[in-house]
């Protein structure tokens, strides 16, 4: 099945909201308590785990590529 970019990125961008939202809904107070938390790391600490996800991400990417 062929999919354009543009179907693509709306697919992928609604998956994202998905898993991004259902954290608060389900867990509003421990979610709030991990946002104060990142409000009191550094930058650099900010930026490190900015770093972890986006490495994790691209390593997602090139798998879910190299397997289809």
């Amino acid at each position: 099945m062929e999919c354009s970019w543009g179907v693509a990125f709306g697919l992928a961008l609604g998956l994202i909201l998905l898993i991004e939202g259902t954290v608060p809904f389900l867990f509003p107070r421990q979610w709030r308590d991990t946002v104060n938390r990142i409000l009191q790391m550094s930058d650099g600490q900010i930026r490190f785990l900015g770093m972890i996800a986006l490495v994790c991400g691209l390593a997602m990417l090139a798998l879910v590529n190299f397997y289809s």
